[in-house]
């Protein structure tokens, strides 16, 4: 079998990054969110911690359809920010491709082949089931 070049291989890839995510089961998702707990909370508008969790990463209550590295008082790295910066706001897909590989859905979205996330753990499966709990646990739209 000939193996794949270099550039069917990413265009592959990319192509994979940016399809819409298969719907996620959120009751899958609540239990595959404990991988995230350690640098992730779900903390209510109102105080209620939904997940507690970590304080290396955002906050991830209300983060289906909040826009890309936005929440107030939190240091997000320049290319997250720079990846929202034109108004994108996440949806279940972005947060499915995302956790997958960070650092290449950022280079994808933002063009810059230097892009980094400062999330270096990678969720190889089980991304669309988490992006489905934590639109399950947001604000009501």
């Amino acid at each position: 079998m000939k193996p794949l070049s270099t550039g069917l291989l990413v265009t592959a890839t990319l192509l994979a990054l940016a399809a819409p995510a298969l719907a996620g089961d959120a009751k899958v998702g609540e239990e595959v969110f404990k991988k995230c707990k350690a640098c992730h909370s779900i903390i209510g508008s109102d105080g209620t911690a939904i997940q507690k969790g970590g304080k290396i990463g955002p906050n991830l209550y209300g983060v289906i359809g909040r826009q890309i590295g936005s929440l107030p008082d939190f240091k997000y790295g320049d290319d997250i920010v720079a990846a929202g910066a034109d108004g994108t706001k996440w949806d279940e897909a972005m947060v499915a491709a995302y956790v997958v590989d960070p650092t290449a859905w950022l280079k994808q979205k933002t063009g810059k082949e230097g892009a980094h996330s400062k999330m270096a753990f990678k969720l190889a499966t089980g991304g669309e089931d988490v992006a489905a709990y934590l639109a399950s646990v947001g604000p009501a739209k």
